[in-house]
C-alpha cells in the first residue's frame, strides 16, 4: 500500500443526526475511489463501515468506524460516526484526531438537536467544518430551510458552496466556486459539467461574490489582491477558504445525494484541495507544555484514540501519529505508565478488513494489534522524548444502574467484559460502591446501556442483571438525646466489662460548646463521606481510663458507617463522654469500644434521627413547545425551580430535584421531546427527606425506592 506524506494526508469524521447519511456517504466515497466495487446499503447490512453484529441488529451505527480512500493522490481517512449522542463517546475520540470535520445534514429535517450537540463539542476544540446538506433529491429536501439551520447554529460565516436546482426533472448542483453546473442522471455518478443557466447566473454570481469576499477577509495578501482586482481566481479562493476554516470563521456549505452518488465526487475534491491536513493546523501542546509538531523529521508520538475487541482478532489499537514516522517492528515507550510497547503489525483499517501497511508517516491514522499495556487516551514516544498528549475529555454519565451476574460463576467473567467495554468507550465506568455494597455502571443513556447488554450476553456470553441503584442516603439527628450501656461478659478466666454514659447533639458549624459539661479533650473528625464527628472527653475522677476513649470513638465511628434507620452513613453529630465504668481487670479496649457503640446507637435512635437525601442540580435544555410538559414532569419528581433561561429556540430549566426522583428520567425527557431536549446533572448538597418519604425509605431498610 502507497505511504502518503504528512501533506497529502486529510483526516476526516462524519458527524451529525441519526439518519443523516454519514454511512452512506462513506460508502459512496470508498466506491468513487475505486476501493470497492459494490456499493453496500444500511438496509442490506453490507456497508464497509457498519460492520458489527449489533450494528446490524439495530440498523445504525453503534461504533465510530475508521476508513480510507484515495482521492487523486491524495489519502482521506474518514472516520464514520453514530449520530445519537448515547454514544457521545465514539464522537468526541474521532473529532479529537480529525483534522476536519463534516457535519451531515438531512436536507428533510434540517439541523436537528443530535446536529446541535455535537456542534457544542466541535465548537471547544475549534475544528475546521463543512457542512454538507444530504438527500436534496427527495420530494420533502428543503436546501433553503436546512442552510438557515446552518446559519443559526454558526452565524453569517456559513457560505454556500452549492445549492441545488431541478432542470427538466434532472438533479443539478450549482457550484459557485467552479461557477458550473453539475448535471446527474437519474442513477447518479459522474455528471455532466454544463454552464450556469441565465436564469440562474444572477443569484450564482451574488453567491460566488460571497464567497470571494469570505475567502479574501481571511489573509491580508488576498484581501489586497481582492481590493485591487475586485475578484479573486480559483486558486486564490481555495487558499482562503482554507485560512478561513482554520481560523473557524468560514463553514463552506455542500448539497449531495449520498445514496444515489451526487455531488460526493467534487466534495471528495474539495477535501483534497482544500480542507487542511494535519500539518496545516496550528502544532498542539502537550501536557507538559512541549509543542508536538506534525512532521516527518520530530521524534515519533501517537496519540491512542480508541480501542475495539474482535472475536478471533483480540484488541485492535487505533492511534494517530502526532509527529515522527512509524515504521512495523518500532518500539516506543508508554507516557502513562512507561510500559515498552512493540508494534509488530502495522495496519490500515476499512471497517473489519485490516490492510497491512510498512510504514505511517505524520498526520496519519493507523492501528496495530495486541498492545499489552495501552488504552484509549495513552501516548506513545520514542524512547529518550517524553511527551503527553492531551487526552479526551469525555462528558460525566447520565444514568447508573446496579449490575450483578445472573449466575453468580459468571462475576469474575462478568467483571473483564466490563472492564473491555470501558476501554472501547470510556463514557461506560463501572465502580464498586462500598456504601451503596453494589456494582455501580454508569453510562451516557438508555441506548447505550442496551447496547452494553447485548454485548456482554452476544459478545462475551454473560447475562447480566441491571437494577436501580440504591441512594446514597445520610443519617443525621434533630434533637439532643442520652443513652448508657454497660457491656458484661464471662466465660471463666478474664471476662470484658465496660459500662459508658453518653450525651449526642446536632453539630453544626459555629456552634456553642457544650454547657454543663466539664470538657477534658475535644477531637474534630472530618468524615470520608461528608460531615463530622465531634467527641468529646468529659470523663470526670477517672471512671474511665483515657486509655479507653480511642476504643469508645472507634464504637462510635462503626455505627456511623452504618445508620440505624437505612444502613446509610452518619454524619454532624456531636458526642460527649461524660461518665461510665470499668473494671481493673476485664475492662479492655473491645469490651470500650462494643459499649461505645451500643450506647452511641440507643442514643441516635432517642434523638428523633432525620434522613438527608443528595440533591443534584439540574439543568435542561429543552424546546420552547415543549417546556409545559417538562416542567409537569418535574414537579411531579419533587423539582423546584430554580430559574428559566432563553437560548434561540430553547429554554434551559435550571432546578434542583432530588437524586432519588431522576432515575428513568433520561428516557422519559427523551419520549416527552422526541430526542430534542439535553440534560445535566451535578451533585448540590445533602437535604432532610420529608417524613413520609423517610418512614417508606426506613421500612424498606435502604431498599431501592419506587419513583
Amino acid at each position: 500500500m502507497k505511504v502518503y506524506d504528512d501533506k497529502h494526508i486529510k483526516n476526516v469524521v462524519f458527524v451529525g443526526a441519526h439518519g443523516s447519511g454519514k454511512t452512506t456517504l462513506a460508502e459512496t466515497m470508498l466506491f468513487e475511489a475505486g476501493l470497492i466495487n459494490r456499493r453496500g446499503t444500511v438496509e442490506n447490512k453490507n456497508t464497509v463501515s457498519d460492520h458489527h453484529d449489533i450494528e446490524h441488529e439495530r440498523g445504525t451505527s453503534v461504533l465510530a468506524t475508521p476508513l480510507h480512500t484515495e482521492w487523486r493522490n491524495y489519502k482521506i481517512n474518514i472516520i464514520d460516526t453514530p449520530g445519537l449522542d448515547d454514544f457521545i463517546g465514539e464522537i468526541l475520540s474521532s473529532i479529537r484526531v480529525a483534522d476536519s470535520i463534516v457535519t451531515v445534514i438531512n436536507a428533510r429535517y434540517g439541523v436537528e438537536i443530535g446536529t446541535e450537540i455535537i456542534w457544542n463539542y466541535i465548537a471547544r476544540y475549534n475544528k475546521p467544518t463543512i457542512f454538507v446538506i444530504n438527500q436534496i433529491d427527495q420530494s420533502n429536501a428543503n436546501f433553503d430551510d436546512s442552510f438557515k439551520g446552518i446559519r443559526s447554529l454558526v452565524g453569517s460565516n456559513a457560505v454556500k458552496i452549492q445549492y441545488p436546482l431541478v432542470i427538466d426533472g434532472a438533479q443539478c448542483i450549482v457550484d459557485v466556486l467552479k461557477m458550473k453546473l453539475y448535471k446527474f442522471g437519474p442513477n447518479g455518478g459522474k455528471p455532466e459539467k454544463l454552464p450556469i443557466p441565465d436564469n440562474q447566473k444572477e443569484l450564482a454570481n451574488q453567491l460566488h461574490n460571497e464567497l470571494v469576499e469570505k475567502a479574501a477577509e481571511n489573509d491580508m495578501d488576498l484581501l489586497e489582491i481582492f481590493v485591487e482586482k475586485g475578484t479573486l481566481s480559483e486558486e486564490e479562493m481555495r487558499q482562503g477558504i482554507k485560512q478561513g476554516m482554520l481560523n473557524h470563521e468560514l463553514f463552506p456549505v455542500f448539497c449531495i445525494s449520498a445514496l444515489q452518488d451526487m455531488g460526493s465526487g467534487r466534495l471528495m475534491g474539495f477535501i483534497d484541495n482544500v480542507a487542511p491536513a494535519a500539518a496545516d493546523l496550528k502544532p498542539e501542546q502537550s501536557v507538559e507544555g512541549k509543542t508536538v509538531k506534525p512532521l516527518p523529521t520530530e521524534p515519533t508520538v501517537l496519540f491512542v484514540f480508541k480501542t475495539e475487541f474482535l472475536p478471533n482478532v483480540g484488541q485492535i489499537t487505533f492511534f494517530k501519529v502526532k509527529s515522527g514516522e512509524l515504521k512495523a517492528n518500532d518500539k516506543l515507550v508508554n507516557a502513562q505508565n512507561g510500559e515498552t510497547e512493540t508494534l509488530n503489525q502495522l495496519f490500515i483499517m476499512d471497517g473489519k478488513e485490516r490492510r497491512p501497511i510498512s510504514k505511517l508517516n505524520a498526520g496519519d491514522i493507523g492501528a496495530s494489534l495486541k498492545l499489552k499495556h495501552t488504552e484509549t487516551n495513552h501516548t506513545l514516544h520514542t524512547e529518550g522524548h517524553p511527551v503527553t498528549i492531551k487526552p479526551i475529555q469525555y462528558p460525566e454519565a447520565r444514568i447508573q444502574r446496579a449490575v450483578t451476574a445472573v449466575e453468580k460463576h459468571d462475576e469474575e467473567k462478568m467483571m473483564e467484559a466490563l472492564k473491555k467495554i470501558h476501554s472501547e468507550d470510556p463514557t461506560v465506568v463501572v465502580s464498586y460502591s462500598h456504601e451503596l455494597k453494589q456494582l455501580i455502571l454508569a453510562c451516557q443513556g438508555e441506548l447505550q446501556l442496551s447496547v452494553i447488554k447485548w454485548s456482554l450476553e452476544n459478545g462475551y456470553g454473560v447475562k447480566a442483571d441491571f437494577s436501580r441503584p440504591r441512594i446514597a442516603y445520610r443519617e443525621t439527628i434533630t434533637r439532643p438525646a442520652a443513652a448508657s450501656y454497660r457491656h458484661k461478659k464471662q466465660s471463666g478466666g478474664a471476662g470484658q466489662f465496660a459500662q459508658v454514659h453518653m450525651k449526642i447533639e446536632p453539630w453544626y458549624q459555629d456552634m456553642a460548646e457544650p454547657e454543663g459539661f466539664n470538657i477534658r479533650g475535644k477531637e474534630e473528625v472530618e468524615l470520608p463521606w461528608g460531615g463530622k464527628l465531634v467527641f468529646y472527653n468529659c470523663i470526670v475522677g477517672g471512671v474511665i481510663d483515657l486509655r479507653f476513649l480511642p476504643s469508645i470513638k472507634k464504637g462510635i465511628l462503626e455505627v456511623m458507617e452504618s445508620g440505624p434507620l437505612t444502613e446509610s452513613y452518619i454524619r454532624d453529630v456531636r458526642v460527649m463522654v461524660y461518665d461510665g465504668k470499668m473494671h481493673t481487670v476485664d475492662s479492655n479496649d473491645i469490651a470500650f469500644k462494643i459499649a461505645g457503640a451500643h450506647a452511641f446507637k440507643a442514643a441516635f435512635l432517642n434523638a428523633r434521627p432525620k434522613l438527608l437525601e443528595p440533591i443534584r442540580n439540574l439543568n435542561v435544555k429543552v424546546p420552547e413547545d415543549a417546556v409545559g410538559q417538562v416542567m409537569t414532569d418535574l414537579q411531579s419528581r419533587r423539582a423546584v425551580i430554580l430559574g428559566i433561561e432563553s437560548a434561540d429556540q430553547y429554554q434551559i430549566l435550571r432546578c434542583s430535584v432530588p437524586e432519588a426522583e431522576l432515575y428513568g428520567y433520561s428516557t422519559e425527557l427523551r419520549s416527552l421531546t422526541q430526542g430534542k431536549a439535553t440534560f445535566h446533572a451535578t451533585f448540590s448538597a445533602f437535604e432532610p427527606v420529608p417524613g413520609n418519604i423517610q418512614e417508606k425509605i426506613v421500612k424498606e431498610k435502604g431498599q431501592p425506592v419506587d419513583a
